[in-house]
């Protein structure tokens, strides 16, 4: 009974044996690389198959001292391939990578492939090419290719340099013409150009030791400069000047605009008459207000005052010629200046002249009649004053161009 059991468990071994030698292991393992960016790659024609990476420094497999420790990149992974950027691999270290292959606990052999960054990674081109007009030349900044990390490429290929290509840009293919031209500087003027023609610029990046290059990055194009004619600065001297004219004419006309608009809406031509503006709030306000009852009608009006109408004096000038001879009594005086004439008992009233020149004096009614008869001359024909409405009290004097006065009494 024992040796039955013993038979079974020498044949499930034996079977297991056979199951593990028939899984065959991945093929055609590659590195996939750019700088410092790796990927392992095989091949794999089953399905449901998880795959195991490990990666070992290949000078710890020739120790003999002690059996290497291998390090797990990927672990049970179903992908056909592993990223190995992430574990930062030195970049002139030399590895040994390998796969195998795991069916429902049954394994495969390992498969081994060597590695060394410095040797078989690829090189990428310039992360950046930047064109700009040096004059009639134009002027290219390169950037260098990145590592995985952001860092130059330069740090682990210190002899790194570009290879340049560039062609004036023109719609006949037939007659493209490229030149070439080498720089390790990441700053490099093309010379010896025409003068506003189109270029297209081209970078690759190269590794002397390993006779590592990279692609050519996609063409850039630029068109050169060079001496500016006179006629165009003219032009463009002139266009600005009329540029400025139309704008700070725009803005006046804009700002002139902008007043009359306020004007006309803050200060309006037409005002509100004068008996609405007492109902306004306050003066020069264009809102009324309304009347109360208790409101006191008198305060809405000014004090009133009656004058009389003012007296009006004519004076009538006849001309000297026909101005008749003194009345008698009347005798000039030596000074130039005139005697009042007493008339009677009763008060003076008249108009009285200095005596050589045309004097006047217009006496009353009834002291001129005597007068006349007195003399047995003509009634005096004098000045005649009239007065409208004189008030009571009123005196006016005349004053004479001889220095003359009169003192005319009403």
């Amino acid at each position: 009974m024992f040796a039955a059991f013993y038979l079974c468990l020498l044949f499930c071994y034996l079977k297991t044996n056979t199951v593990g030698a028939e899984l065959k292991p991945p093929e055609n393992l590659t590195m996939i690389t750019m700088n410092t960016n790796y990927t392992l790659s095989w091949d794999w024609d089953q399905s449901a198959v998880n795959f195991t990476t490990q990666y070992v420094a290949r000078f710890k497999l020739k120790a003999k001292t002690k059996s290497p420790v291998w390090s797990t990149a990927c672990q049970k992974t179903s992908r056909r391939s592993c990223d190995l950027t992430k574990l930062n691999l030195f970049y002139l270290g030399i590895y040994v990578l390998r796969v195998q292959a795991d069916v429902n606990g049954h394994v495969s052999d390992w498969v081994q492939i060597e590695f060394c960054p410095d040797q078989d990674a690829a090189l990428g081109p310039p992360s950046k090419v930047a064109l700009s007009p040096a004059g009639s030349d134009l002027e290219i900044v390169i950037s260098d290719p990145l590592t995985s990390t952001n860092n130059s490429m330069k740090e682990n290929h210190p002899n790194l340099y570009y290879h340049i290509l560039y062609w004036e840009r023109s719609l006949d293919t037939q007659v493209l013409k490229s030149q070439t031209l080498s720089s390790t500087a990441n700053i490099v003027t093309l010379p010896d150009l025409k003068a506003w023609t189109w270029y297209c610029v081209s970078v690759q990046t190269c590794y002397e030791f390993y006779h590592k290059k990279s692609s050519f990055t996609s063409p850039h194009c630029m068109q050169t400069e060079g001496t500016t004619p006179w006629w165009q600065i003219f032009g463009w001297f002139l266009g600005s000047l009329v540029v400025c004219f139309l704008t700070m004419l725009l803005s006046l006309y804009i700002s002139f605009w902008c007043y009359k608009t306020l004007k006309a809406t803050f200060f309006p031509v037409i005002q509100l008459p004068t008996l609405f503006q007492y109902l306004c709030d306050s003066t020069g306000s264009d809102f009324p207000r309304l009347l109360t009852p208790d409101s006191d009608s008198e305060l809405l009006c000014d004090k009133v005052t009656v004058c009389p109408e003012s007296p009006v004096l004519e004076l009538h000038i006849p001309p000297p010629e026909a101005l008749p001879a003194p009345p008698l009594g009347l005798e000039p005086d030596n000074s130039g200046r005139h005697s009042r004439q007493d008339s009677g008992g009763s008060g003076d009233s008249g108009v009285y002249s200095t005596g050589g020149s045309s004097g006047l004096r217009q006496p009353n009614t009834s002291q001129s009649s005597m007068g006349a008869q007195v003399s047995g001359q003509d009634p005096f024909d004098l000045e005649q004053v009239k007065m409208k409405d004189m008030a009571s009290g009123l005196k006016t004097q005349l004053v004479n161009a001889d220095e003359g006065i009169v003192d005319m009494c009403v």
